[in-house]
């Protein structure tokens, strides 16, 4: 079952084509990974999956619905997390998770925003203003926004960056394990090719707009010749063939 279709999409600011005619496939209950550098569009391929642009052509489907025409219907069932994204700094941390459980039509929401104080372990700072936690409790914080509306879809950019190991490890572990819990579908944009290899079973690899590989971190790797995922990255970003790509 495929949880997510794009075909034949672009989209363009102005004379910037930032993605430039890209089609892949996701499947239901996946974990995939969307690489490549400063500019290859990610973020703009992401923010059309969420339904925040529209494509200038082409074609998306997520969770059966065509996100042109019917984003609404789909949206409550997607959610979205970003360290460069922060909640409204004044508000405390149950204030925020009741505005955005409003947003997205969460049932039962004072018992859900429990649930996800206990199973995160926000209880010591549930009360006090988003503005003055340390940086492992945003992202406590965040992953509980994330989690509110239990999403099918969840979309990650760069969810593990900035943190200690520690605290990173285990943010990998707990998405892995809700992947695993509710069958959802992970859409991961990351530059830690470690986590790539752990968490994804599924590589698409974006340099200029364009998808220029795919596969599994397994296959890239064997069709690259190379011992990890960064050596592929690094292989793609600087245009290098490794002599298991090279013609005989």
């Amino acid at each position: 079952m495929t949880a997510i279709t794009v075909r034949s999409v672009s989209k363009a600011f102005g004379p910037v084509v930032a993605v430039d005619d890209i089609s892949f496939d996701i499947a239901a209950g996946s974990t995939t990974a969307l690489l490549g550098g400063n500019g290859a569009g990610k973020t703009t391929t992401l923010s059309m999956l969420l339904g925040l642009l529209v494509p200038t052509s082409g074609a998306i489907t997520v969770l059966g619905e065509d996100m042109i025409r019917h984003r609404y219907r789909v949206l409550p069932r997607l959610n979205f997390s970003s360290p460069y994204v922060d909640l409204p700094h004044r508000l405390t941390v149950r204030q925020n998770l009741t505005v955005y459980g409003h947003l997205y039509g969460v049932d039962h929401l004072k018992a859900r925003i429990a649930e996800l104080t206990e199973e995160l372990e926000l209880g010591e700072f549930l009360d006090r203003a988003a503005g003055k936690l340390s940086a492992g409790q945003k992202t406590r914080v965040a992953l509980a926004k994330a989690l509110l509306n239990t999403p099918a879809l969840l979309l990650l950019d760069e969810p593990t960056a900035s943190l200690d190991p520690d605290t990173a490890d285990w943010v990998r572990g707990y998405f892995q394990a809700y992947r695993d819990r509710v069958g959802a579908t992970i859409v991961l944009a990351s530059h830690n090719m470690t986590e790539v290899e752990r968490m994804c079973d599924h590589v698409l690899i974006m340099k200029q707009g364009r998808i220029v590989d795919q596969g599994s971190p397994v296959a890239l790797i064997e069709r690259f010749g190379r011992d990890t995922m960064e050596e592929v990255f690094l292989d793609i970003a600087r245009d290098r063939q490794h002599p298991a790509q090279a013609e005989p």
